[in-house]
């Protein structure tokens, strides 16, 4: 791949985010009700390819429910609110309407709770309650002193998500979870990330993860490149990923891992654009917080907004356009891609001619030399 030259003693790969790119259509269409967008991680099958990300502002045990029900995995932040208190209703109420200028500091306080492990367990119990599929978030610095409550619990797929992630963690402070004999001896399926880059992704994958999230810094919430000065483009790095599960395919004997993108896609269209770079689904943080029901009224934020030492994301608001049903399936009441986000996927692929996600990933893409207004 071709390197621009930066200046006398550095050089550097070109990279593109969802909107530097655009898909065309091919020769073939089909009606959208011949479309299939279910797709299935280990046992577990899903009509949408729709992960909720593990963050209060979007999900509550009671909007994983609902999101389960759709069709979809609401994956539950095993470090927020609701492993840390009884009631958080009244604390996601008074982050809702903090000001600006006091809002991180004051969300250092309210997340300096310690999680209480049988709050762990009665929040996934309640999900596991409804019947639908249950999913936990843990960072890696939290996994070896949670994961052992999380499986007890009875989650059937645990995610181990972070900033960034990697299968080769030094330290010189304290032992790092190893990840492939954790997952080994872990008896669900593993989802991990955020990855961005080809070599990484490959690591994790032969860790034994069945899916690898992709995105670092990204998302709406995010200030990681303004604080670290680090970020990769998505649509780079949904491609190099997903060239990295083609190759463990051929190295594994055909072993298939997910990828799944996460961060940076906050309108249909770039989850479109997504699953065509090579995504199987997508993880919706400010998409999904955009709902009526979502715990954080209009305002949405991630760990990395209270983070005790080094916050790089904030709080910010994305308003509230429709219910948790109709941003996901409609029917749309915008023209701006922030409802009826499965409907527009399901329509792009009928245009491009294409009947299941797996197919749609062949889509011929094109780099977009402008910044269309539609």
């Amino acid at each position: 791949m071709s390197e621009i030259e930066i200046g006398r003693g550095k050089r550097g790969r070109r990279a593109y985010s969802f909107d530097d790119i655009a898909i065309v259509p091919s020769r073939r269409t089909r009606d959208p009700e011949d479309v299939s967008t279910g797709w299935q991680i280990d046992a577990y099958h899903f009509d949408l390819p729709v992960l909720s990300a593990p963050m209060d502002s979007v999900v509550s045990p009671a909007t994983a429910i609902a999101l389960g029900r759709l069709g979809g995995l609401g994956v539950l932040d095993l470090e927020g609110l609701w492993t840390r208190y009884d009631d958080p209703e009244p604390l996601l109420a008074e982050i809702a309407a903090l000001p600006a200028e006091g809002a991180t500091a004051r969300m250092q306080q309210i997340y300096a709770a310690p999680i209480r492990p049988e709050l762990v367990k009665a929040r996934l119990g309640q999900v596991r309650e409804a019947g639908v599929t249950v999913a936990g978030a843990l960072s890696p610095q939290r996994t070896q002193e949670f994961w052992k409550v999380v499986v007890d619990a009875g989650v059937d797929l645990f995610v181990i998500r972070g900033t960034t992630v990697s299968a080769e963690h030094v330290s010189g402070n304290a032992e790092p979870l190893n990840l492939k004999r954790f997952i080994y001896e872990l008896d669900v399926p593993v989802v991990v990330g955020g990855a961005a880059t080809y070599t990484a992704a490959l690591h994790l994958m032969r860790t034994g993860a069945a899916g690898v999230l992709v995105g670092f810094g990204g998302g709406a919430a995010h200030t990681t490149r303004k604080t670290l000065g680090i970020h990769a483009p998505m649509a780079s790095a949904v491609a190099d990923v997903a060239a990295a599960r083609r190759d463990y395919m051929d190295e594994s004997g055909g072993r298939y891992v997910h990828v799944i993108a996460d961060g940076g896609m906050g309108t249909s269209g770039d989850i479109v654009k997504a699953v065509a770079c090579g995504s199987d689904a997508v993880m919706l943080g400010a998409a999904l917080a955009r709902a009526t029901e979502a715990p954080g009224r209009g305002w949405h934020w991630g760990p990395e907004a209270h983070h005790a030492v080094l916050p790089r994301g904030e709080r910010v608001r994305v308003g509230t356009v429709a219910s948790l049903a109709e941003i996901l399936n409609g029917p749309g009441r915008s023209a701006d891609g922030t409802t009826n986000l499965i409907g527009a996927l399901r329509r792009s692929m009928a245009t491009t001619g294409y009947s299941d996600l797996k197919e749609f990933q062949r889509v011929e893409v094109v780099v977009s030399p402008y910044q269309p207004t539609a």
